[in-house]
């Protein structure tokens, strides 16, 4: 009997006090596809406004999207401390619109996401536009604040793909001494519509 995998529906989002991308997808198994993505623009004026205007759009966009799950990524400490800082909190204010809605949160650095998306950690922005766009079969590249929110809903749909094949490996190696793993691929694959290489 084949089981079907269970459709994730994933919101990434690449936290900026200017701007804030969001990006989300559908993940079954291997299979992906794309929902909705943007970018919330926050106003000129107090930070505390801005920071209140980037959690109550990002609110409107779960609720109109109905995500279970939601992937933010990783502040990079870089050497202008004050940015670092804006940064911070307006990824905070992100994770509070998550944590708030009752989303699963998850975090990955810019290298995670980079990799799991382009293969190459140091990519640029217009390599992660370009495969965004080739994994998700749109017509054109999304812009760059909503394409990297995608990539970290892409780059959390493969890492939980990886896990779900780690515990069936871990699963088969326990059950018959580790002769039981290409068995356990094969199931996993079934599941889940994963192709090797993929």
């Amino acid at each position: 009997m084949v089981h079907r995998a269970a459709t994730v529906r994933i919101l990434g989002i690449d936290p900026g006090l200017n701007r804030t991308g969001f990006g989300v997808i559908e993940a079954s198994g291997g299979r992906l596809r794309h929902v909705a993505a943007g970018v919330i623009r926050a106003p000129a004026g107090e930070l505390a406004y801005r920071l209140a205007h980037i959690l109550t759009e990002l609110a409107a966009v779960i609720r109109a999207t109905q995500p279970s799950e939601a992937v933010v990524e990783k502040v990079f400490v870089n050497v202008n401390a004050q940015s670092t800082l804006l940064l911070g909190q307006a990824r905070g204010a992100a994770l509070c619109a998550a944590v708030t809605a009752g989303l699963n949160v998850h975090e990955y650095t810019a290298l995670q996401v980079k990799q799991a998306v382009v293969g190459y950690g140091k990519a640029d922005k217009i390599q992660v536009q370009k495969m965004v766009q080739r994994l998700l079969a749109l017509d054109r590249a999304p812009g760059p604040d909503a394409a990297d929110a995608l990539a970290c809903s892409i780059c959390h749909a493969h890492s939980a793909v990886d896990q779900r094949a780690g515990r069936v490996l871990k699963s088969a190696a326990r059950t018959s001494g580790g002769r039981g793993s290409r068995a356990a691929w094969r199931e996993f694959a079934l599941r889940t519509g994963h192709k090797a290489g993929a």
